[in-house]
């Protein structure tokens, strides 16, 4: 029988108390599973085995189609591993690498070995996450485009058109993944089978199985894993169930408003684990690192509000006291839906309010996760721990285990108590019990200790919570060798051994009181502060007291000796100290993961004040430490090294330091003053063409494809017409600005047409007969939908000739339901008034479509059909002055300010320092909304689509663009194809700002922005 979770909840506290009481010996472990495949990868109810070591997988996401400069995936996976984490989940994106059928393409920006070759030199596993569906906020979810088209019925169920589109594709996933995985030393971890979906119906379930089948039968040997989102109970066993199963959970509403407001923090998490998969670790491979923003929304400043550090802090620690240790953040880095990468429920930039800004900037929330990240890899205790209660019970003061709570606002907090039953070490996770409230409490705490019930803190009034906060309090604690802590109060950072010294660096608001209790061992110094006092307790142990000082910032040395050294630091100075991995083979190394904390090497330095630290080696048999990373500013620097290092190099150049402690060393380093002369030049010079022959007497369509298509696999039929389907896959434009053209022989009665255009959230499409424009429909809603008559001109309709409508629609991309294929095109169209029907339908997209596209580089989803993108002319080297461009400013607008398509183009050169990280952006009308300017402009920068600015909609005005798009020693390119939506003036502004510098960086970054070339057919 299926006992209720509260009865389950109570059993396992009460079996984790008796065993905890009882053993005085280590605890048996669990019997580890695996999948009968390997035993490199195996696991239990609590952790992840990696080689026999038990690890906690903290991961973020981050998706290297979003930055296609593979340079630069090496300087992301940096900062993630300098923050703590020791994972890496990424999405291969089907569409972009299968653009036809039997037709693949891993090159350049979308080849997967230079991923792992990063991720291994930078010690972070992966969680390789191929699909075929992916969602992420992309067009079709991730799907090739192409088989939105051609599969049979619905895709991604157990159909031989869906299985042959899908499995060449995973064949090829398989040959790149299969010797990267750590089997083979390489550095794939897990791998995740498609992507949130249903189990039912029957074909579901049998497609994932199938799925599996292949990955298993092909040599995949690491875990599958599965993420079902919110509490679905899906693919937890079963047909199609993979080897772990995993929870998506986003609380706090998956939208950038109404800025910080927060939703409850949930609370059923344990128990939910209980109910699901109890014999495997609690996973959660997508939890909210923030949400993706939408047309006309309040923008990302807004979302950062919602999902900051405060939500970081509370959220992913109340995660913690689920007993979860494999945990994802969805997004840690998100990066731009460049080209036609987005659907249509968000604009390009995919910033999500990560830890680091799409700029590729770090803020506060990356510090946040920061000292996350660095107490559970300082902490192997806290890798199995039982849960035993929380005061979500009949007594709220009360957890079982001999935990309670008390003092002022003892019943106003949460807490949750989890202990190792190997050590005894216990982790009180407390939180205020209403998450959303942003009071100061304080409490009081008894927990059970090696050395009998303490009653803490002792020495200062209580234990204290600023709003939004959550603290993690430890007792019978171990650090390095062989410290010993028997409880803190204070959140620990950093844990563990260097040179020949247990070091302990603990944390603390400066407006707080804290408490630690700690065996000091040998003659050692005290801080001169007034703020720590002393007292001897409970045998051997001497509890510090830390008193509050509002306002202080800086780093406070409480004990130093020739075998420990306790440093506390307020919040942000800690923040500024980073712990590289040094490479120092030990017992433990595993070939292939030398670079890889625990696994690698488990030595390590503390180098504080720099922006961040990318690396550190010891050189010179130990005596110069060479350490390598970026400073924004000229800062202090602090270093604890082994007592054997003497020396110390910055980016390859000697730093003065002076020793202030055994280990401790001090100086100072200087940014280059080339940082503050950084200077961006003005872009001017500015030409122009019209883009838009298309709607000339003269022009020419003999050339485009006929759309006569009485059938689709698209599963949303026509809603009217004449039985032709005008969906743009189905003649392979599933992407970006589309033009139709209907043509008919007039009879002069005809007074309009009546058009249902589909093209996501956000589009527009602009009609003219003829020469003469109509007008343009926009449609914001979810449904992407409009129906609109439009009325022809008596002086444009040509009797007894042919007459051509044109019609320019923006596609936003397809969405990216479940089983979901998008009817992008012309939905309906009648010719009203009259006797007239329109005799043939042609439609334009992308020069080349999907089987004949020539920009390879850049690849699918880079261009549309504006007339420009077909000729090429967004492409460095384009030759205007043969093409009738004429000088005139982008603040001008389209010539007699009336609607139509024109392009700008220029040049401009930048010089930057090659040590020298410049963030750049282009930014549209200085960022301000231009309601009454109905307008729509294209960015293209040395050829990539970098910008799609909808002006009267927003809210994005600024568009990052990485070194590797930009050339940052050289000439570039910039284009900016400009459709003026009505026949009203429009005055567009573009300037290149700075969101950044950082002397440092991940080095020399090349450019792969190949020229033009004719395009005979265009």
């Amino acid at each position: 029988m299926r006992l209720p979770l509260r009865a389950l909840s109570a059993i396992q506290a009460f079996l984790a108390i008796a065993v905890a009481c009882l053993a005085t010996t280590r605890a048996a472990d669990p019997p580890r599973k695996s999948n009968g495949l390997s035993d490199v990868v195996q696991w239990d109810n609590y952790t992840l085995f990696l080689h026999d070591q038990r690890m906690f997988l903290y991961s973020g996401e981050f998706h290297t189609f979003r930055l296609p400069v593979p340079e630069l995936w090496l300087d992301i996976f940096q900062r993630m591993v300098a923050a703590g984490m020791n994972g890496v989940s990424i999405y291969i994106h089907w569409g972009l690498t299968n653009p036809a059928p039997g037709v693949f393409d891993f090159d350049d920006w979308r080849a997967i070995q230079p991923i792992f070759d990063a991720a291994k030199l930078s010690g972070i596993f992966v969680i390789l996450r191929p699909g075929p569906y992916i969602n992420a906020e992309t067009t079709a979810g991730g799907l090739a485009l192409w088989s939105t088209s051609l599969v049979e019925g619905a895709v991604r169920t157990n159909t031989t058109s869906w299985n042959a589109a899908y499995q060449p594709y995973v064949s090829k996933i398989i040959e790149v993944a299969k010797p990267n995985q750590v089997t083979e030393g390489g550095p794939m971890l897990l791998l995740q089978v498609d992507n949130e979906y249903s189990q039912t119906p029957a074909p579901n379930a049998e497609y994932f199985a199938d799925l599996e089948a292949q990955y298993r039968s092909n040599g995949i040997v690491v875990p599958l894993t599965y993420n079902d989102p919110g509490e679905r109970m899906q693919f937890v066993n079963g047909t199609g169930a993979p080897d772990l199963y995993g929870l998506d959970f986003y609380p706090n509403n998956f939208n950038c408003t109404p800025g910080a407001l927060w939703n409850p923090v949930p609370t059923n998490f344990h128990e939910y684990h209980l109910e699901t998969a109890p014999e495997r670790p609690f996973f959660l491979p997508e939890f909210q690192g923030g949400s993706n923003d939408y047309w006309g929304g309040p923008g990302y400043e807004r979302c950062r509000e919602r999902v900051g550090p405060d939500f970081a802090d509370v959220y992913y620690k109340n995660n913690w006291a689920a007993n979860a240790k494999m945990h994802s953040i969805y997004m840690f880095y998100g990066g731009t839906s460049w080209g036609g990468i987005t659907y249509p429920g968000a604009y390009m930039s995919y910033d999500y309010a990560g830890a680091i800004k799409e700029t590729r900037v770090l803020w506060e929330k990356y510090d946040e996760m920061k000292r996350q990240a660095m107490f559970i890899r300082s902490s192997p205790s806290f890798r199995k721990t039982d849960w035993i209660g929380n005061t979500n019970q009949s007594d709220p003061q009360t957890l079982y285990g001999g935990v309670s709570l008390s003092g002022k606002d003892g019943n106003k907090t949460f807490a949750t108590y989890l202990r190792n039953p190997d050590t005894g070490t216990g982790f009180v996770i407390a939180r205020q019990l209403n998450g959303t409230s942003v009071d100061n409490v304080s409490f009081k705490l008894t927990i059970p200790s090696s050395r009998g019930p303490l009653n803490i803190p002792q020495h200062v009034p209580a234990i204290s919570l600023n709003g939004r906060q959550s603290k993690v309090i430890v007792s019978d604690y171990t650090f390095g060798a062989s410290g010993s802590l028997l409880y803190s109060t204070a959140p620990i950072f950093f844990a563990g051994t260097i040179g020949s010294r247990d070091v302990l660096f603990i944390y603390g608001e400066s407006d707080q009181s804290h408490e630690l209790s700690v065996d000091l061992r040998d003659r050692g110094t005290r801080a001169n502060s007034k703020r720590a006092s002393y007292t001897k307790s409970h045998n051997t142990s001497t509890t510090i007291s830390i008193s509050p000082q509002p306002g202080w910032k800086g780093l406070l040395t409480l004990w130093e000796s020739s075998t420990q050294l306790i440093l506390f630091a307020d919040p942000t100075t800690a923040a500024t100290f980073w712990a590289p991995a040094v490479r120092a083979p030990t017992k433990n190394t595993i070939t292939g993961l030398e670079s890889f904390w625990q696994f690698g090497t488990n030595t390590t330095v503390l180098v504080g004040g720099p922006y961040l630290v990318r690396n550190a080696t010891l050189e010179d048999d130990g005596r110069l430490l060479a350490v390598r990373g970026d400073l924004n500013a000229s800062v202090p620097l602090t270093i604890v090294a082994p007592e054997s290092v003497k020396s110390v190099t910055w980016n390859g150049a000697h730093v003065s330091v002076r020793s202030t402690g055994a280990g401790v060393l001090s100086g100072h380093l200087y940014v280059s003053p080339k940082i503050k002369q950084v200077k961006v030049p003005q872009l001017k010079g500015w030409k122009y063409a019209d883009s838009l022959p298309e709607v000339k007497d003269d022009y020419d369509d003999s050339k485009w494809v006929v759309a006569d298509h009485t059938s689709t696999n698209i599963t949303i039929p026509p809603a009217f017409g004449d039985g032709r389907v005008l969906y743009g896959c189905d003649y392979g434009f599933c992407e970006n600005n589309i033009f139709w053209r209907g043509h008919f022989n007039a009879t002069g009665s005809e007074t309009g047409v009546n058009l249902t255009i589909n093209g996501g959230t956000a589009f527009a499409a602009s009609v003219w007969l003829n020469d003469a424009f109509l007008s343009t429909v926009f449609d914001l809603s979810a449904a992407g939908e409009t129906n609109a008559f439009f009325s022809f001109p008596a002086s444009a309709l040509r009797p007894g000739e042919d007459n051509v409508l044109t019609i320019l629609q923006d596609h936003m991309g397809n969405d990216e339901g479940q089983n979901q294929k998008s009817d992008r095109g012309i939905r309906g169209f009648a010719l009203v008034g009259g006797a007239a029907n329109f005799s043939t339908w042609k439609v334009q997209g992308k020069y080349g479509g999907y089987t004949g596209y020539p920009d390879k580089v850049r690849g699918l989803l880079n261009e549309g059909g504006l007339f420009a993108e077909r000729a090429g002319w967004h492409l460095p080297g384009f030759p205007t002055q043969t093409a009738n461009f004429t000088a005139r400013d982008l603040s001008l607008g389209i010539p007699d300010g009336r609607a139509g398509v024109g392009f700008f183009t220029t040049t401009f050169g930048l010089n930057i320092p090659q040590d020298l990280d410049v963030m750049l952006s282009f930014e549209f009308d200085k960022g301000v909304p231009k309601t009454g300017e109905p307008y729509r402009a294209l960015l293209f920068v040395n050829g990539w689509k970098f910008g799609k600015r909808v002006a009267n909609v927003g809210p994005q005005a600024r568009f990052p663009v990485p070194p590797g798009i930009l050339n940052y020693r050289g000439t570039n390119t910039l284009g900016v194809a400009l459709w003026a939506m009505e026949d009203t003036a429009v005055h567009p502004t573009l300037e290149l700002v700075v969101e950044g510098i950082v002397q440092g960086g991940v080095g020399a970054i090349s450019t792969n922005s190949p020229g033009w070339a004719p395009r005979p057919q265009a």
